[in-house]
């Protein structure tokens, strides 16, 4: 039995959970349209050419959020799934999951995506456990702040390493699966590497290492 590690965003959906949320947000009225969709925009290219700074982007993706508790957003929650999720999961995504549980291998996701929007995800898809940025909460309610270290880039290997050692569980034969080059950090640590409908900087580090390139969209 090994850790079956997965990225979530473009990789087992076909789209950016978190690009998708900020612009949920707008439409339900809890940002303003055209600051929000501008700055999101711009945090989502920066991301796509490896210059995110992910407190930065955090603070930004959190603050809509502040002052809500959990149950006030789970309606919220419930219907950015249905809504949004939905129309772009994947058929071979589900295979895929399915085939390391008969395995017997351990499914984790480890997302750059807050978990106020990945755990309906997670739960949906059937993983067993979830790795992403946190968000604060005091009394109660969101803050607005991230908390902890960003599984993001190098915090992924960060991230998973602490998982590992609370879980009693080994990184040796794990398999990661991304589509991103922001992923290069796990992708390297892991024993097998694997490129999903990857983006060209993660396609030529593939070809380069000889690591597996495959599609869950075709």
């Amino acid at each position: 039995m090994s850790l079956a590690i997965f990225d979530l965003d473009n990789t087992l959906i076909a789209g950016d959970s978190d690009y998708l949320w900020g612009d949920f947000l707008v439409e339900q009225g809890y940002a303003d349209a055209n600051e929000y969709r501008a700055r999101n925009a711009q945090f989502y290219e920066q991301y796509k050419k490896g210059e995110l700074d992910i407190n930065e982007y955090l603070a930004f993706a959190l603050q809509p959020m502040a002052g809500m508790s959990p149950e006030r957003l789970a309606p919220l929650q419930r219907q950015f799934v249905q809504e949004r999720i939905e129309p772009i999961l994947l058929d071979a995504a589900f295979d895929l999951l399915q085939k390391h549980r008969v395995l017997g291998d351990t499914l984790v996701i480890v997302s750059a995506t807050n978990t106020l929007v990945t755990q309906p995800i997670a739960n949906r898809l059937g993983a067993e456990h979830l790795i992403g940025c946190e968000a604060e909460i005091i009394n109660g309610h969101y803050t607005g702040k991230p908390w902890g270290i960003p599984s993001f880039a190098q915090g992924k290997v960060s991230r998973m390493q602490s998982w590992c050692d609370e879980n009693k569980q080994s990184m040796e034969n794990a398999i990661f699966y991304s589509d991103s080059h922001n992923d290069l950090p796990l992708l390297r640590v892991v024993d097998r590497a694997v490129a999903v409908d990857p983006d060209d900087r993660l396609r030529e580090e593939a070809s380069q290492q000889g690591w597996s390139i495959i599609s869950l969209r075709n």
